[in-house]
């Protein structure tokens, strides 16, 4: 470790919030503000999108529109490596966070203007930009405050992580409300005054709170690479903006192509950080072990994204076509079944950290952790053969079906995201210390990026073969990684 690594954890208040580092408490709220705007947004985007024009829609057909939507959400964690990489080599991770921020407030209030596609996709663009400067970053400065040998470590980002999901289950419950009953504009208006509210709360907060974590530059550029560094981005955006204009003149550039191009692009990229993060001379043996254990975790993530990630997609589109919402002259808004994966997690995040506590050395070890999440996972899609089979398209089944689906797969995230977390904070070699962050979050990119394909397939195949597919490969998947777990553990060289 590091000198100014070591200053780092000795400046930050070691207690305050909970028995945590009172920094804990700026980032909580900072996530739980930009978690309001971005799922109080997505509970009403693919709505919105399929919706027609006389109910305030875009009149897209339904699997242009989820295939949209999925590739989107790849592009929002993919462009986490952008975040990653100026963290690491220009702004540190807590300045980043708060440009994000500000993209993201900007994308919102973008998409609050009825300015039709135009302004989806302007506001897709800015909430992707802002999205990949903050998300990342506001984890790795958790991480920051806590000492690789502090056991507090995985119970703190299990509260950071109860802190975006609260922000996640108030905001379809407020903004999908006011969105499907009177304005869909007015709800994603709502969703930009939760980021300037996150805003305020990082800026009023992070000096006294935060110390200097996250203020350093870990990899910081040297005065000569800068021209050449700053010249290349130049370049590169001169020369995408030239391809999008001719491949757009000539009728190239279709909606299809680029959703194939992002699920390819979703793929490569991750293999090639791999690639570069191994083979990098600033990558000690010890770390080249690590990021060979991080292989399979990062495979695992990607298929358990793969499945939750479709609770916004497939699970949405099966809420309002097939599921039972009328009680009593009172109709279930669609976006309120958005709520539901957060609040299992608000409610049953503060047992599973403490149980990790109390267990201590005795706790199972993360590739086992992994394992268990993709098995939960796989049963959350396989328990909606159930209705699939018995009502079909002919009734309409019980909104539990749904409510059971979203408490599996939070089971299964409650196992496998807050470790994730905090696992690649630890395995990551020192000198890509954000970029690796951003690696993880690439999982959720690759996935989504996935799922642009599979959910095109939704309306073609039978419901049952669909859920029972995806769920089957989860809980396979699971018994590999259980089954490997003891070869990963050695990989990660002392890591637990």
């Amino acid at each position: 470790m590091s000198v100014e690594r070591e200053k780092v954890y000795e400046t930050v208040p070691q207690k305050g919030f909970f028995g945590h580092p009172k920094g804990l408490f700026t980032l909580f709220f900072t996530e739980f503000w930009e978690r309001f705007s971005y799922y109080g947004m997505r509970a009403l985007l693919v709505l919105y999108m399929y919706d027609t024009i006389a109910n305030g829609g875009l009149g897209m057909e339904q699997g242009t529109a989820l295939a949209i939507f999925s590739i989107y959400g790849s592009l929002v964690y993919m462009s986490g490596i952008i975040g990653g990489w100026i963290a690491d080599r220009i702004l540190g991770t807590s300045n980043t966070v708060f440009y994000g921020g500000i993209f993201i407030m900007l994308g919102h209030l973008v998409l609050a203007l009825p300015a039709g596609v135009t302004a989806l996709f302007i506001s897709m663009f800015l909430i992707i930009i802002g999205t990949g400067l903050l998300k990342p970053n506001v984890s790795s400065v958790v991480g920051d405050m806590y000492s690789p040998t502090d056991n507090r470590r995985d119970a703190g980002f299990s509260i950071f992580y109860m802190g975006v999901n609260a922000g996640a289950f108030i905001a379809p419950l407020v903004v999908s409300t006011i969105g499907e009953k009177y304005n869909y504009h007015l709800g994603f208006g709502i969703a930009a005054v939760g980021m300037l509210l996150g805003l305020i709360v990082f800026m009023a907060t992070r000096g006294k709170n935060l110390g200097r974590a996250g203020r350093q530059v870990p990899n910081p550029l040297k005065p000569e690479e800068r021209k050449k560094v700053f010249g290349t981005i130049a370049l590169a955006v001169v020369v995408l903006a030239i391809f999008i204009v001719l491949t757009s003149l000539a009728g190239i550039l279709t909606v299809e192509g680029v959703i194939l191009f992002v699920s390819i692009l979703a793929i490569v990229i991750p293999i090639i950080y791999f690639v570069v993060m191994y083979k990098s001379p600033k990558t000690t043996a010890d770390e080249r072990s690590r990021v060979l254990a991080y292989i399979p975790l990062f495979i695992s993530g990607v298929m358990f994204w793969a499945i939750q990630e479709q609770g916004s997609t497939i699970l949405a589109t099966y809420a309002k076509d097939h599921t039972q919402l009328t009680y009593g002259g009172f109709k279930i808004p669609v976006g309120w079944f958005q709520s539901l994966n957060p609040l299992f997690i608000i409610i049953f995040a503060p047992v599973f950290a403490a149980v990790w506590v109390k267990l201590g050395n005795r706790q199972p070890s993360t590739p086992k952790k992994f394992s268990l999440g993709l098995l939960f996972a796989g049963l959350s899609f396989l328990v909606m053969v159930i209705p699939a089979s018995i009502h079909g398209n002919e009734t309409l089944a019980s909104p539990l079906w749904l409510v059971l689906s979203f408490f599996l797969v939070v089971v299964g995230e409650l196992c496998l995201s807050p470790v994730g977390l905090s696992t690649t904070t630890k395995l990551a070699p020192a000198a890509f210390s954000a970029q690796t962050m951003s690696l993880w979050f690439l999982t959720s990119a690759a996935a989504q990026a996935i799922n642009a394909q599979l959910v095109q397939y939704y309306e073609n195949i039978s419901q049952v073969v669909y859920f029972a597919a995806l769920g089957g490969v989860s809980v396979i998947l699971g018994v590999i990684v259980l089954m490997i777990s003891p070869k990963i553990q050695r990989l990660m060289k002392g890591v637990q």
